[in-house]
């Protein structure tokens, strides 16, 4: 990553214009070619910036009176494959550097499925009244069913649990289910489809095949209260 401080004009020319007069900022280049305008104030997003795929090219104007002392201004022209274009025109640069950051892991999220198998396996009431729980991480032959309980009429009910629920989960779910529901000991068995978002598609599929749609507030589990305006 590259950092430079510098005093400069941006203008951006493509399905519409932008101009940013002369101002001191901080001009981001990233490794994947990426080109960022940042002001000191405003907020975490760039004043402009230039997404990759895009190419940086440096000019130097050729203006100027003969003689004359002054260094002139430094241009910088990014280029995406769309000939969209960033001209940043450079009048100063006080401070120029680059970084080598190595591959970023990516963030790690708060309430990742993991987190939320343990929260609700301590909260099993969570899925109903007279709930309990049999086992976490029950194996079967195709993986781990997430969460294995009884409910309140002591029938075995599986629970897979994501972050976002899509089709994909459903799918998860109920191959889980086919198998489970083949041992004697267990059957029948329903499923529960719990998340702490649901597509609309999933929630359709699931309850279709009979599934029991469940939608998680993290927060709740965690036992945190919430910040929403309320009367009492």
């Amino acid at each position: 990553m590259r950092l430079v401080i510098a005093t400069c004009q941006v203008d951006y020319a493509g399905r519409l214009t932008a101009h940013l007069p002369m101002a001191r900022r901080l001009i981001m280049i990233k490794a994947d070619g990426s080109v960022l305008i940042h002001s000191d104030g405003g907020s975490y997003k760039p004043l402009n910036w230039m997404s990759p795929p895009c190419w940086l090219k440096e000019e130097v104007d050729a203006g100027g009176e003969s003689g004359a002392t002054e260094k002139p201004p430094t241009r910088w022209i990014v280029t995406n494959k769309g000939g969209e274009q960033l001209q940043i025109t450079i009048e100063n640069i006080e401070h120029d550097s680059a970084f080598e950051l190595g591959v970023d892991p990516g963030l790690q999220k708060d309430g990742v499925e993991a987190h939320l198998q343990v929260l609700l396996a301590e909260h099993i009431e969570t899925l109903g009244a007279g709930y309990e729980l049999i086992s976490r991480e029950y194996m079967t032959a195709i993986g781990p069913v997430d969460i294995l309980c009884r409910d309140d009429r002591g029938a075995t009910v599986a629970v897979e649990i994501k972050r976002r629920g899509e089709i994909d989960g459903v799918e998860q779910l109920t191959r889980y289910l086919e198998l489970l529901n083949r041992d004697p000991l267990l059957t029948p068995v329903a499923g529960v489809f719990a998340a702490q978002l649901i597509k609309p598609q999933a929630r359709t599929l699931a309850e279709d095949r009979g599934i029991r749609c469940l939608t998680l507030d993290y927060d709740a589990l965690r036992g945190m209260q919430s910040t929403d305006f309320r009367l009492f």
